[in-house]
């Protein structure tokens, strides 16, 4: 499943050619890179992590769960302090990461499953970060998790602007890290596993465990680079742990072994949760080797965050190791533990070593910084702001958000606001709105809404144009 491809393989298999919508006069407006680097474009690797906790990376405050290797990638490169993902479940957030749109425009902003497998499809022709790439001349890859269209649909990756897809379509699939077939592009590839039950979908509880699907994911990824060395090449490595299989009860941290925390007087779901980051860990460090050893290690950037808050599935209990660090909430939730996520950039040379930033940022920005990277232009105007003059040095030239927002469906409807140092919280159900002073609150424990009504009334006004109507998400409350 790792052997070598050639480009013109991928783009076989993929059944796709590139794009052909990319605008006309595609210098990089914000000349971040300066004179005389104008010869190669980077490659770009997006590694998400699903269902990592702010407080899951041991640069990030973590304990007990040891990340050698992440904590490396932050000390040779920038750690993100404000960043946010695009909401706080799976398919939104993707959604947003794809298509440079916060939840109240995206397409998608829920997760709605579709029979017999998969989720609401992103419709044909819209504007991705992968097709927005090809039409630049890179070669494009998901590997992992996608959650954006089933089989046959218009959102399937191959239909989105990826060259190549290996892994999940759907999320419930995704469940099971030990299923009977994953998909190469639009076909099923079998495993050597066996899942109880009649499920269209793939998912449930493996009784015969041979094949563990992120290992399988991980030397896929490792391929790919390999095979693209000559770049450039986008590759959005969406991997499914640390998520819980939810059909599995308190069996459902799945991992092959417990590695060091094999002898740990701790829960087995906790040591299941443990090794799996750790496992992660592991192999963003065989990645940063591979980079190295190809001789592409200076002219690649790597981001690493997650696509969510940590869980309570499974058995885990994201208390045990404080998984969420010192914010409130969880996934699902809208309180900083729900989306505030980590984000760790790394580009040897360009990117400043061990530097830190407070930069406020969301999932919408990668849409703009991808093509400032790839000296392109965004297709279309979305709500993000590109990240290029903070990664490379020049925070003088960074755009700032007057505000981030999130909606979220799954509660009523319930929606976030990060305007500077406040946050606010309006719950559906009530129309209550809380507000929290985050420079003096990061754990969102007093509510001061009444005493900063001129904040709050500024939110609201914000609020009453945030978001765009969809026939499919209908605001309740």
């Amino acid at each position: 499943m790792s052997q070598k491809r050639s480009r013109r393989d991928f783009l076989k298999w993929a059944g796709v050619g590139a794009g052909t919508w990319a605008l006309a006069g595609c210098a990089n407006s914000l000349n971040v890179f300066g004179a005389g680097n104008a010869a190669r474009k980077p490659n770009i690797v997006f590694v998400m992590a699903d269902d990592l906790g702010y407080g899951d990376l041991g640069c990030y405050g973590q304990k007990r769960i040891k990340t050698p290797n992440i904590d490396r990638m932050a000390a040779e490169g920038m750690r993100f302090t404000d960043h946010y993902a695009g909401s706080t479940v799976c398919a939104p957030s993707r959604c947003c990461l794809m298509t440079g749109l916060h939840t109240g425009h995206a397409y998608i902003r829920g997760n709605r499953e579709v029979k017999p497998m998969g989720q609401w499809p992103l419709p044909a022709g819209t504007a991705t970060v992968p097709r927005m790439l090809q039409d630049v001349g890179y070669t494009t890859a998901l590997i992992g998790k996608w959650g954006l269209g089933g089989p046959g649909s218009s959102g399937t990756p191959n239909n989105q602007g990826f060259d190549y897809f290996f892994g999940y379509l759907c999320q419930r699939h995704a469940h099971n890290y030990y299923p009977e077939f994953l998909f190469r592009n639009d076909e099923r590839v079998p495993l050597d596993n066996e899942v109880a039950g009649d499920r269209p979908d793939g998912a449930g509880v493996a009784t015969k465990k041979v094949q563990y699907s992120y290992d399988l994911m991980a030397e896929e990824a490792l391929a790919f680079v390999e095979q693209n060395k000559e770049g450039p090449f986008f590759l959005y490595l969406a991997i499914t742990i640390p998520h819980a299989n939810n059909e599995a009860g308190n069996k459902g941290m799945e991992v092959p072994d417990y590695g060091i925390y094999a002898e740990k007087d701790w829960p087995e779901p906790q040591k299941g949760h443990a090794a799996m980051i750790s496992r992660l860990d592991r192999d963003m460090g065989r990645l940063r080797n591979k980079l190295e050893e190809l001789g592409i290690d200076d002219n690649t950037v790597v981001f690493f965050t997650s696509d969510n808050g940590p869980h309570r599935e499974g058995g885990a209990n994201p208390d045990f190791s404080d998984s969420n660090g010192p914010l409130q909430g969880i996934k699902r939730d809208l309180y900083e533990g729900g989306i505030r996520v980590p984000l760790i950039a790394r580009w040897p040379g360009r990117i400043e070593a061990a530097s830190e930033t407070d930069h406020i940022s969301a999932f919408w920005d990668f849409m703009p910084t991808f093509a400032d990277l790839a000296r392109t232009r965004p297709p279309t105007k979305g709500d993000g702001l590109s990240l290029a003059p903070t990664l490379l040095g020049r925070p003088e030239k960074q755009e700032k958000h007057p505000f981030l927002y999130w909606e979220f469906y799954a509660r009523g409807t319930n929606q976030a606001v990060r305007m500077g140092r406040w946050k606010a919280v309006r719950f559906g159900a009530t129309r209550k709105l809380e507000l929290y002073d985050l420079k003096k609150d990061l754990g969102e424990t007093t509510d001061v809404a009444e005493r900063h009504p001129e904040v709050v009334a500024k939110i609201k006004d914000y609020l009453a144009g945030a978001r765009t109507e969809s026939e499919f998400w209908k605001f309740k409350g």
